[in-house]
């Protein structure tokens, strides 16, 4: 058998092994090497295959639909710096946990190192942000080596997908020619009778042991004075669990948006989302000072609840909840429990059932939402009054314009932190997402197009201006693959979140380095990739174009001007009226 057709028989059992065990899209760039995998995927009926012409955004396509739907995303690409350009997205997927098959082609051993083109080195390239590296072997037809293609196809999927989940990068060397030299050659039709995958692995979701919930119950049993923090977390049944938790113990939860806790038809009594405002009060957090904190997740998008949290004393109990990680930046003195969030909140309510809550705790607990209340209420009465462009307001706007179901995408940089602050809890299911593993800002118009085509739902993506222009690329996909997206486009010319840091009060140098004005006319952008643009003039303009946007096929855009010295003088304007009335209830 002729090389060419070696290459299609085995990447095609590669392929049916990944199809089998559970890979159903995959994000292809087109390039030469890469050839007998993209022939094999695009000739198998079980897989869906989402063409990009740029590397970076293909991999934070990826990213988002495996970070939406919780399964693992593949993406594939040629030899060369087309595998550099997946690196962004690697680093996300590894420190927010997100299942990714990386597939990279190669120039055979004997062309490395010999001036061969398009060839650098690609051995372990993502070095420790990928859980497992292989060198695949040289393409063969003989049974063993099928078998070989077909059990690591299984072995890779098991990899990214146990806990904690993350990246795995398979790298494919193959020689010429890249395809058979005759039709019948190539892979033969697969046995409709035998779909049952060559590797069957199980893994399990770490629970929690016994002498573990028995500490934490010990740990909480005599403290009504107890916190519930809910960071970013992607679990699907974790919010039910930890509502309830709260609601038994008599709990304040404070509920990152991103935790998937702040909203939704479960139980939230003690749910509070004005935090961010009400803890930069330290009249506040020096009177209600806990004697105990369960976190959960990742670190909290808020900075004021993360120095409120290292600001307590020894005497507070802090346990933190992850299934893996180190999430503790003040490196303080606390339980760390290795356990699933959800799983671990319904073992404590099992083991506290029957005992009630400590005396003081319906107090302490009533103060935390009495108090929380008025700071919403505080918020909202400021921001009615605003008829001028305020980021702030925009994310209050769209916790009544998002539909029940749909998903909602901030960027880093400002855009998450006003959705932590400025979006109020609801019954209404959301899925809010973000890429909060590396906080980065490259890749996120992909990355909230990956996840829209995944959900099948309504999509509105936050963004600021120099993340849209970072990944403005990113809109091909849309066009590319009919997707529907409302992108609200919050331009202040430049790096909003600068004006807010001690960088801003050196003006010499600030505009050229920090501030960096670009001027660029977005709507340009916009008619590039045939999407329509809508650029406010008030906030019945706003509300309009947003519910417009979200009922129309293809993609819209919301472009919010904004000025950067005046949105950090109205964030702080919000933050004085909350003080203001915090200070008089106290």
């Amino acid at each position: 058998m002729d090389v060419g057709a070696a290459n299609a028989r085995w990447s095609a059992a590669f392929v049916e092994e990944l199809a089998r065990a559970g890979v159903a899209d995959v994000c292809v760039c087109p390039g030469s090497r890469s050839t007998p995998l993209a022939i094999a995927l695009a000739q198998h009926g079980g897989v869906r295959l989402w063409m990009h012409l740029d590397e970076r955004s293909a991999a934070f396509f990826a990213l988002g639909m495996a970070k939406y739907a919780r399964r693992p995303a593949a993406m594939l690409c040629t030899s060369g710096s087309a595998a550099a350009n997946f690196f962004p997205a690697i680093v996300e997927a590894h420190y927010a946990r997100v299942p990714l098959l990386v597939l990279t082609a190669d120039r055979p051993h004997e062309l490395r190192d010999s001036g061969a083109p398009q060839t650098i080195d690609q051995l372990r390239l993502y070095g420790s942000h990928v859980k497992w590296f292989v060198e695949m072997a040289l393409p063969e037809a003989t049974p063993q080596a099928l078998r070989y293609a077909r059990a690591i196809a299984g072995r890779a999927v098991a990899e990214a997908v146990a806990t904690p989940a993350g990246p795995v990068h398979l790298n494919f060397p193959f020689r010429e020619p890249f395809v058979p030299q005759h039709a019948d050659d190539g892979p033969p039709s697969a046995d409709a009778a035998d779909v049952s995958p060559h590797l069957v692995v199980d893994s399990a979701i770490p629970a929690p042991p016994d002498e573990a919930v028995a500490a934490v119950v010990d740990e909480i049993r005599h403290r009504p004075r107890g916190l519930i923090v809910c960071g970013p977390h992607n679990g699907p049944d974790y919010a039910d669990a930890v509502g309830r938790l709260g609601a038994h113990l008599g709990f304040p939860i404070l509920a990152d948006p991103l935790s998937q806790v702040r909203c939704g038809p479960h139980q939230r009594r003690t749910v509070i989302d004005s935090y961010d405002a009400l803890l930069r009060v330290e009249e506040f957090g020096r009177r209600y000072r806990p004697e105990v904190v369960l976190r959960f997740g990742a670190l909290p998008t808020s900075k004021p609840l993360v120095r409120y949290l290292e600001g307590q004393d020894a005497d507070c109990r802090q346990i933190f909840i992850d299934v893996a990680g180190w999430n503790d930046t003040a490196l303080m003195r606390a339980r760390q429990v290795r356990a699933d969030p959800g799983l671990l909140c319904a073992r404590l309510l099992e083991a506290m059932r029957d005992r009630q809550p400590p005396a003081g705790a319906d107090q302490w607990c009533g103060d935390w939402i009495e108090v929380a209340s008025i700071t919403r209420t505080t918020i909202e009465r400021h921001l009615g009054a605003l008829t001028i462009p305020f980021e702030g307001k925009v994310f209050a706007e769209l916790a009544t314009l998002t539909p029940p179901g749909a998903v909602l995408y901030a960027s880093n940089s400002m855009p998450v932190r006003d959705l932590d602050t400025f979006f109020a809890g609801g019954a209404k299911p959301i899925r809010f997402m973000s890429n909060r593993g590396a906080n980065g800002i490259d890749g996120v118009v992909s990355s909230a197009l990956g996840a829209g085509a995944a959900a099948g739902a309504p999509l509105l993506l936050a963004i600021g201006d120099l993340a849209f222009y970072h990944d403005s690329n990113g809109l091909l996909a849309a066009r590319q693959h009919r997707l529907a997206a409302t992108i609200v486009l919050l331009n202040n010319n430049g790096g909003g979140i600068f004006s807010f840091l001690p960088q801003a009060s050196h003006p010499r140098h600030f505009e050229r380095l920090f501030g960096t004005p670009h001027g660029l006319d977005f709507s340009r952008f916009a008619a590039a990739y045939d999407a329509s643009f809508t650029r406010m003039a008030s906030w019945e303009d706003f509300r309009c174009a947003v519910s417009s946007g979200l009922q129309s096929p293809g993609v819209n855009i919301v472009e919010v001007p904004t000025e950067r010295s005046s949105n950090v003088r109205l964030h702080r304007e919000v933050w004085e009226a909350v003080a203001h009335a915090v200070r008089a209830a106290l």
